[in-house]
């Protein structure tokens, strides 16, 4: 099935998902160098890819929204879709906490409230992009219909080939 939200003949989604969920990591790797080092910067680093991962996030989600509700009823791919968004949801809700909890401390100082949405939120968002591979890799959402390995160009506007 393919995705009803495209740009130059490719889904939106999951082009977009790699910079909040690159983002949201790399705020765990500096609470975790802070912590380790106790050098400042890392958490006032980590503060900012939050913010920047959330925001991100949140455009990520308008279009995975926009596919998921293409999914037809009552398929697995509609409830793997559905767990997949609303665990996405607690992930963003888990790190926009942890930047809430650091806003008022100096130099966004975690707290251990904020580590721990942070490294919830971390280890929630690998389930929720293991579920997102499963819609794509198993069950084929988001793959053109004309997909194949020899199939031409997305820009080509043509179809792949008998056989290809």
């Amino acid at each position: 099935m393919e995705s009803r939200a495209k740009s130059m003949g490719h889904a939106i989604h999951p082009i977009l998902i790699v910079f909040p969920l690159g983002l949201l990591a790399t705020s765990v790797i500096f609470d975790i160098l802070y912590l380790i080092t106790d050098r400042t910067g890392f958490q006032v680093s980590a503060a900012y890819t939050i913010a920047a991962g959330v925001i991100g996030g949140l455009v990520a989600a308008v279009f995975g929204l926009i596919d998921w509700m293409a999914i037809p009823a009552g398929t697995r791919a509609k409830r793997v879709g559905a767990t997949h968004g609303l665990g996405n949801v607690v992930v963003l809700v888990l790190f926009a906490v942890s930047w809430l909890l650091r806003r008022g401390a100096d130099n966004w100082d975690p707290n251990a409230g904020a580590l721990v949405c942070s490294f919830a939120g971390i280890i929630l968002a690998g389930f929720t992009g293991w579920l997102g591979g499963e819609l794509v890799e198993r069950l084929g959402m988001s793959v053109s219909d004309d997909a194949g390995v020899n199939a031409p160009s997305s820009l080509s506007h043509r179809p792949r080939a008998r056989g290809a």
